[in-house]
């Protein structure tokens, strides 16, 4: 049976004849369909003047038609925008780096995303943060949900400001010694409305990541707000990624919206490393029995479909949300996360290494 994973596999040895990459890493495969035998393939040239698209399309046909099952292969040409000719590199000076981007090493980056809101992703990040945490990891969080930001209600009961230092500003620390930037240690008020347009929030997570002195750290988790929106694509152009976890619920339409978000992650070349579903049953405390609240799970189907890892269930338990009430989410137990981030530690692949380390050497 032919899937979509394995046209895109066989796509990786389709290199473009210029720029010398793979279709798949330079982000040109918009699109696969696949009917019964017959696959079609949406592909986004640098240009449709391209002289050479004649020679990547008899490439790709070949490709795909060699597959166990392929009985005919269609492929449109479409063309690349100019924030994806950006991208991947096309006429565009290199990003200035932050102030203190060269002093951090922050070995992974871990983005957490959902299609919708609503689905506890931000309660993801955190409990993955912890899980981290408790295993002796150095972890910080970047909230990049800019207009709706949560994460620091969750660590500090009283709040929280950043620091100075010599180097720049430091973000604070939880109890347990969890680093943490959000948009809502700026604010006079923690209920003040961020109203900003896109490049402005693109703006904040870039300073976020790159003039905030992280130090050193195992894990960076970052907070996405929900969808495909700018701040999405920012994280995922800006930043060394390891990949994305995808959180869900029980329903369907989340379910549905959490495939536009592994379809973003896909045409950006981001790894999904698996899905999560939140909310998935509710267990009586006096009879042990589970009550599937919002319905039966679908997300093993749905990991499935979107060709990713299903990591685990998590249940609604009225102690998280009095937990990050009261700013004490350390404290909640967090059973189900354990295997659930030490999956994820072995999945994350490392990040570049920057200068960091090399000064706290003398070298």
């Amino acid at each position: 049976m032919v899937t979509e994973a394995n046209v895109r596999r066989a796509l990786e040895g389709v290199m473009d004849p210029e720029l010398h990459k793979s279709l798949i890493e330079l982000g040109m495969v918009r699109e696969v369909r696949i009917i019964e035998g017959s696959v079609g393939v949406t592909l986004a040239l640098t240009t449709l003047a391209c002289p050479l698209k004649d020679q990547i399309v008899g490439d790709v046909e070949k490709a795909v038609g060699a597959l166990e099952g392929v009985r005919e292969v269609e492929v449109d040409l479409t063309e690349m925008s100019d924030e994806e000719r950006r991208r991947i590199g096309i006429g565009v000076p290199q990003q200035e780096k932050g102030a203190a981007e060269d002093l951090n090493e922050i070995r992974r980056v871990i983005a957490v995303m959902s299609g919708k809101g609503g689905v506890g992703k931000s309660l993801v990040s955190g409990l993955l943060a912890v899980a981290l945490r408790r295993q002796g990891h150095q972890v910080g969080i970047l909230d990049a949900d800019i207009t709706g930001p949560s994460i620091p209600k969750m660590f500090f009961p009283d709040g929280a400001r950043l620091s100075t230092s010599p180097l720049g500003p430091v973000p604070p620390q939880s109890r347990s010694g969890i680093k943490v930037m959000s948009i809502n240690l700026l604010l006079e008020q923690d209920d003040m409305a961020v109203i900003w347009r896109g490049p402005l929030v693109g703006g904040a997570i870039k300073q976020f990541w790159g003039d905030i002195v992280w130090g050193s750290l195992d894990y960076l988790i970052v907070d996405l707000p929900p969808g495909t929106s700018d701040a999405s694509l920012t994280v995922m152009q800006s930043l060394p990624l390891s990949g994305v976890v995808l959180v869900t619920s029980p329903q369907g339409l989340a379910g549905m919206v959490v495939r536009k978000a592994a379809r973003m992650a896909q045409q950006m070349q981001t790894p999904t490393m698996g899905l999560i579903e939140n909310m998935s049953y509710f267990e009586c405390p006096d009879t042990g029995k589970r009550y599937e609240i919002f319905g039966p799970s679908h997300a093993e189907e749905t990991a499935r479909t979107i060709g990713t890892p299903f990591l685990g269930r998590l249940p609604i338990d009225p102690e998280i949300a009095k937990l990050c009430d009261a700013g004490r989410l350390e404290e909640y137990s967090a059973e189900a996360f354990v295997s659930i981030a030490k999956d994820l530690s072995e999945r994350a692949p490392e990040a570049r290494p920057s200068d960091f380390m090399k000064m706290q050497a003398g070298q």
